[in-house]
């Protein structure tokens, strides 16, 4: 049987030579995923601007009335919070438009987080229950409207107060105890079934639960059981 020997120089080399390929490799695999990422970005923001071009910039409207995203209007950052100035604004060269495209448009100096809630679009969430003590609140994304100058981004985070409805009226719950309360019929319309049930069966507790809903309804203390709140 023959013996081979190995001597440490030998491992050293060895050694070295499967770490240097590794190193080059991952080299070639770094640049490579590089460019790619380079190429993508270029040709997904391209392809972003060409496709809400025709969306957001019309080429029958009046040029002082396109979204600001069709615009370029320099504003200050070191402006007094609050105060209202001027700038000069410029239609983009790839968006068509009516009119002069050169204009002047005032805004106030302020982020667009800091915007008015009726001048900004918030994503309504139902996953929360509006009823909650203390008030729960949610995380949405909002989006500032098209003729508002704001300086920042133009999308940003908010928490908002859960408030949503799903269609359940108060008045209605209010008649349906007081008329129908001893069947459980306002239970089962604001969804506490289990409780419907049981309204059923005992006859609206010999009336006393049924007094009991009429009071709890009135004072809006009892909603819907999904968690929404009585719409007007």
């Amino acid at each position: 049987m023959n013996v081979v020997r190995i001597n440490s120089k030998n491992v050293f080399f060895i050694l070295m030579a499967i770490l240097s390929t590794s190193v080059k490799q991952a080299q070639l695999g770094h640049g490579s995923s590089q460019t790619n990422f380079g190429s993508n970005t270029t040709s997904a923001f391209e392809h972003n601007w060409s496709d809400s071009t025709a969306v957001v910039c019309p080429v029958d409207k009046q040029c002082s009335e396109l979204h600001v995203d069709c615009l370029i209007c320099p504003m200050k950052e070191d402006c007094i919070y609050g105060a209202t100035y001027t700038t000069n604004c410029s239609v983009r060269e790839q968006v068509d438009c009516v009119g002069n495209k050169n204009f002047t448009k005032t805004y106030i100096c302020r982020y667009c987080y800091q915007t008015e809630p009726s001048e900004h679009k918030c994503l309504k969430k139902n996953a929360c229950n509006s009823v909650a003590s203390p008030k729960q609140y949610y995380r949405s994304n909002c989006t500032v409207y098209g003729n508002i100058l704001c300086l920042g981004n133009r999308i940003f985070n908010k928490n908002l107060p859960c408030n949503w409805t799903s269609g359940y009226r108060w008045s209605t719950a209010l008649i349906l105890s007081i008329t129908l309360g001893g069947f459980g019929a306002d239970r089962f319309y604001l969804g506490h079934w289990q409780e419907g049930i049981g309204k059923l069966f005992s006859f609206g507790g010999l009336g006393v639960w049924t007094l009991i809903d009429v009071m709890l309804i009135s004072m809006r203390y009892l909603g819907p059981a999904d968690g929404s709140l009585y719409i007007k």
